[in-house]
């Protein structure tokens, strides 16, 4: 028992010298990824896959510890699954089998203290408030009509409903090789994504960075 004991102590050791940072030092990150993005409490749903793109600064507190501060826009929301959804075109009131898609948009600023385990390898949480910028209803389907079938499209505003903010938890891991950082992320939806309902948004995601030093 004791063997194994100096043994892991020695590859706690190890693993400390490994880290990565440079204490002091800053560093820029630009990143794009992909979203998939869900809503909590929501019937019948699935996935909204969507873009992510932004910018991270990283300080580095002491050897295998960091600090980051992010500015991104994310495409978040929730899909339906394919069924029938009520609709009104020009007063006319009717049904269209098809999905509908809320589209969410925001402008997010993750805050998070990250650890390296090894040379590379980083686990990461913290705090992320956003500002919704963009809020949309697509409606994609077939309505049946007198001469037979016909699809439509529309992407409408939405004007009512949705809270501007919203206070989410980030959590993940990242690995960087050569100046590329991969992170995979999964950010828990805190405040109600919606004024009148109980939804909380759920993104699980991925990206792409490069770094580098002021």
């Amino acid at each position: 028992m004791k063997k194994l004991m100096m043994i892991a102590a020695m590859m706690v050791a190890v693993l400390s010298a490994n880290a990565q940072n440079e204490v002091g030092q800053v560093t820029l990150k630009p990143t794009v990824g992909m979203n998939l993005a869900t809503m909590t409490k929501v019937d019948n749903s699935k996935m909204r896959v969507g873009f992510t793109a932004g910018v991270e600064a990283e300080y580095g507190v002491a050897e295998n510890f960091g600090v980051t501060a992010g500015l991104f826009y994310s495409m978040q929301g929730v899909k339906s699954k394919e069924g029938v959804i009520p609709f009104n075109i020009l007063g006319i009131n009717g049904e269209v089998k098809g999905t509908q898609t809320m589209k969410l948009d925001y402008i997010n600023i993750p805050i998070l203290a990250q650890y390296y385990i090894v040379k590379g390898l980083a686990v990461k949480a913290g705090i992320q408030p956003g500002f919704c910028v963009s809020k949309k209803l697509k409606t994609e389907g077939t309505v049946s009509t007198a001469g037979g079938s016909e699809k439509i499209s529309s992407d409408d505003k939405i004007t009512d409903g949705v809270n501007g903010f919203q206070f989410a938890i980030p959590v993940g891991l990242s690995y960087e090789y050569e100046s590329f950082v991969l992170d995979a992320r999964y950010n828990i939806g805190v405040t109600k994504a919606l004024k009148d309902s109980d939804p909380r948004h759920s993104v699980f995601q991925i990206t792409l960075g490069y770094k580098f030093a002021l």
